[in-house]
C-alpha cells in the first residue's frame, strides 16, 4: 500500500484551495495560473500523493439521499443510514473519498434549480476538504424524452426516438447544446446520455424510444450530434450502453440479457453509433450489463468483459476516454458473480467509475482489498483515475467547481430555451394514420373532443397528468375537451364510462401506452370507434401501438407523455403544425411480425 505522501511543498500550489463562502465562491487552480487546467503532469503528482483509500474513493460514483449536502430531510437521513451508514452527501464523500455522485428525482436530489445548485456546491465543498481536495463528478441520467431527473422549470427536449422521426442533426445538437448549459448551470457536469443504442427489436423492454431508431447509420449520426451538442455546453456526455443494448427482450435491471448477434452483425448493427461517438469526442461510454457470446465466448456480462471493454472498446476502437459501469445494482451484473467480485472484475475488464453499487462498503473494500491483496495492481487504480481526473479537468472542475443561483437564473427554462424545445418537438412529431382526411381537427367542425387515455407517471415532468395536459392544449386552441382518464388497462366499466361519455361528442383523441395484443386499451379504442365519434390515437410511447388500433381514424406518434411532445402532438392534431416527423423504426403487422406495415421513413403530411 502507497500513503500519502506528505503535501508539504506541493500544497504551495494545491489543484484547488478552499472554497470561499457561499454559492459564489471560487477555487483556486493548483497549477500556475496562466495553465488554463492542470496537466497530465500535474495529475500524476496528485495521483501519487493520494492515500489508497482516497484513489479507491476516486474510482466509485454513489447515489445519497437528500436535497442538501448537509442538512437534508430527517426521512432522507433516516435512508442514509440504512443503505449506505452515513447521514449526509458530505459524511458520504468525508468517508469514502467518492470521485462522484449521480442524482436521481426518487432520492429527492432535483427540488428545484437554486436547491440543485445549492446542493451541488455544497458536495464539491465535500470534496475539497478531503486531503488531496480533488472536486467530484456530479452526473445524472438526463435523457429526455421518457429519462429525465431534472423536471420543470427546466427546458424539457423530446428523447432521442422523437428526435429521430425529426431526422435534423441540427435540431439534436441544439437540444444538447441548451440541456448541457441548463445542466452545467446546476453543477451538474456529466450526462448520461445519449443512448447510442439500435432498437431493432420493437419488443425491447428498456431501450425503445429511449434509441434515435433502427438504422444504424442513421442512429450514428443523430448520436454524433447530441454528444457535440452536450458537449459544446462544458459537460461531459455519455453514450450508453456498449457493445449496444438494442436487441433484448429481457430488461437488464431485472434480468441478464444474451445478445445473439454473430460478430458481423454486431459490427452491422451495433458498432457504428459508439464509433461516431468516438469520432465526435465522446468523454464517456457506459457499458451494458448484457452477454455477447460473439464477442466473449465466456459469457460473462460486457461490463465486466475483458474482450469487450479492453479488447474491443479500448484496443480496437482506440477510446481513452472514461468508462463508466451502468448501475451496478442491476440485476444484469449481479446475476453470475456476487456484489464483492463485481467491482474488481470490472476494474480488470478496463472500468474507470463504477456506478451506484448496492452496497457501497462490500464494493468499496472489495477494491481496496483487492489491491491490498495483489489481485488488482495499483497501477491499475491511477490508469482509471488518471482518465477521470483528466476529464474533471477538461471540464474546467480544478479551476471552477461552484455554481451561482445567478448563472442559474439566467440559463434554466429561459424563454428561448422553452421556445426551441417547441419547434424541435413539432419537427418530431409523426402522422401514421389519417382515414379520409380527419386531421387536422378544427373547432369550427370537431368542437367537443373527448380526451382518454393512460397516465403513466411523470412526477416534476408535467403540468399535470398527460390527459391533463392534452386537454388543456385543445382548450387553448378553442376547442371544448373533457377529459377521462382510463389508464392502461381500463376495466370494462371504465370502458362503458368512456362510451357514454363519447355520446355527443365530435372527436375523441385517445393517449395509449404500450399497446399489445388484446389488451384493454386496444378494446377501449375499439368500443369508442363503434360509436361512430372520429376516434384519434396518440402513442405516447413505443410507435408500435398503432398497429394494434386499426379502428382508429387517425393515429398520431408523440413518442413520450412529457409536456413538450403532447402539446406538440396536439398542435399537429389541430394544424397548427404540420407533421413533419418521419417512422425512424419500422412497424411490423400486428398479426404478421414478418411484414412490415409501416417502413422506416413514412409518415404522412397535410
Amino acid at each position: 500500500m502507497r500513503h500519502r505522501q506528505s503535501s508539504k511543498g506541493f500544497s504551495r500550489r494545491t489543484l484547488l484551495a478552499a472554497a470561499t463562502a457561499g454559492v459564489a465562491a471560487t477555487a483556486l487552480s493548483a497549477v500556475p495560473a496562466q495553465a488554463s487546467a492542470p496537466s497530465d503532469k500535474a495529475l500524476r503528482k496528485l495521483i501519487s500523493g493520494m492515500s489508497l483509500e482516497e484513489k479507491v474513493g476516486q474510482l466509485f460514483v454513489m447515489r445519497v439521499y437528500g436535497h442538501s449536502a448537509t442538512a437534508p430531510d430527517q426521512a432522507d437521513i433516516d435512508a442514509n443510514l440504512k443503505e449506505i451508514g452515513v447521514r449526509t452527501a458530505a459524511e458520504l464523500i468525508d468517508k469514502y473519498k467518492l470521485g462522484g455522485i449521480i442524482y436521481f428525482a426518487w432520492a429527492h436530489n432535483v427540488r428545484d434549480p437554486h436547491q440543485i445548485a445549492d446542493l451541488s456546491n455544497g458536495i464539491q465543498k465535500a470534496g475539497l476538504r478531503q486531503p488531496s481536495r480533488v472536486p467530484l463528478l456530479i452526473a445524472t441520467d438526463q435523457e429526455h424524452g421518457i429519462v429525465c431527473r431534472v423536471g420543470k422549470p427546466a427546458t424539457l427536449f423530446p428523447g432521442a426516438m422523437a428526435l429521430g422521426a425529426g431526422g435534423s442533426h441540427a435540431d439534436a445538437r441544439k437540444a444538447g447544446q441548451i440541456a448541457g448549459a441548463e445542466l452545467r448551470s446546476v453543477g451538474i457536469v456529466q450526462d448520461y446520455a445519449p443512448d447510442a443504442d439500435v432498437n431493432v427489436n420493437p419488443a425491447n423492454p428498456v431501450i425503445g424510444v429511449r434509441s434515435f431508431g433502427a438504422d444504424p447509420q442513421a442512429v450514428a449520426g443523430m448520436v454524433a450530434a447530441q454528444v457535440k451538442g452536450y458537449q459544446s455546453a462544458g459537460i461531459a456526455s455519455t453514450a450508453k450502453h456498449f457493445p449496444g443494448h438494442g436487441d433484448t427482450a429481457t430488461d437488464s435491471h431485472t434480468g441478464l440479457p444474451v445478445i445473439t448477434h454473430t460478430r458481423e452483425q454486431w459490427e452491422r448493427l451495433d458498432k457504428p453509433s459508439f464509433e461516431a461517438a468516438i469520432a465526435a469526442g465522446i468523454d464517456s461510454i457506459m457499458t451494458a450489463h448484457i452477454v455477447v457470446p460473439a464477442l466473449d465466448p465466456a459469457e460473462d456480462p460486457a461490463t465486466l468483459s475483458h474482450p469487450i471493454l479492453t479488447g474491443i472498446l479500448r484496443e480496437e476502437l482506440g477510446y481513452d476516454g472514461v468508462v463508466v459501469t451502468d448501475s451496478l445494482g442491476m440485476e444484469g451484473v449481479r446475476t453470475k458473480y456476487g456484489d464483492e467480485r463485481v467491482p474488481v472484475l470490472a476494474l480488470k475488464a478496463g472500468v474507470d467509475q463504477l456506478l451506484n453499487p448496492p452496497k457501497l462498503d462490500v464494493s468499496w473494500n472489495a477494491v481496496l482489498n483487492a489491491v491490498r491483496g495483489g489481485e488488482l495492481a495499483e497501477a491499475r487504480l491511477d490508469e482509471s483515475i488518471l482518465r477521470i481526473l483528466r476529464l474533471k479537468a477538461k471540464l474546467g472542475l480544478f479551476k471552477e467547481p461552484y455554481v451561482t443561483h445567478r448563472g442559474v437564473d439566467r440559463t434554466v427554462g429561459t424563454a428561448a430555451h422553452l421556445a426551441a424545445a417547441d419547434r424541435i418537438a413539432e419537427r418530431t412529431t409523426t402522422l401514421l394514420v389519417n382515414k379520409e382526411g380527419l386531421l387536422p381537427l378544427a373547432p369550427a367542425t370537431h368542437k367537443n373532443v373527448l380526451v382518454l387515455g393512460a397516465n403513466p407517471a411523470s412526477p416534476s415532468l408535467s403540468d399535470g397528468p398527460p390527459t391533463t395536459v392534452i386537454g388543456a392544449a385543445l382548450t387553448e386552441l378553442g376547442f371544448t375537451a373533457t377529459v377521462l382518464a382510463t389508464g392502461t388497462a381500463p376495466s370494462q366499466a371504465t370502458i362503458a364510462q368512456a362510451v357514454a361519455a363519447a355520446q355527443g361528442k365530435d372527436a375523441a383523441v385517445i393517449g395509449t401506452y404500450n399497446v399489445g395484443a388484446g389488451s384493454a386499451q386496444q378494446s377501449l379504442v375499439n368500443a369508442v370507434a363503434a360509436t361512430g365519434v372520429p376516434v384519434v390515437t396518440l402513442s405516447m410511447r413505443n410507435p408500435y401501438d398503432v398497429a394494434q388500433l386499426g379502428a382508429s381514424d387517425a393515429h398520431v406518434a408523440a413518442y413520450s407523455w412529457i409536456d413538450v411532445e403532447l402539446r406538440a402532438a396536439v398542435r399537429v392534431i389541430a394544424g397548427e403544425a404540420e407533421p413533419r416527423g418521419k417512422l425512424p423504426v419500422p412497424v411490423q403487422k400486428a398479426d404478421d411480425p414478418t411484414q412490415v406495415l409501416y417502413p422506416i421513413g413514412y409518415g404522412l403530411t397535410y
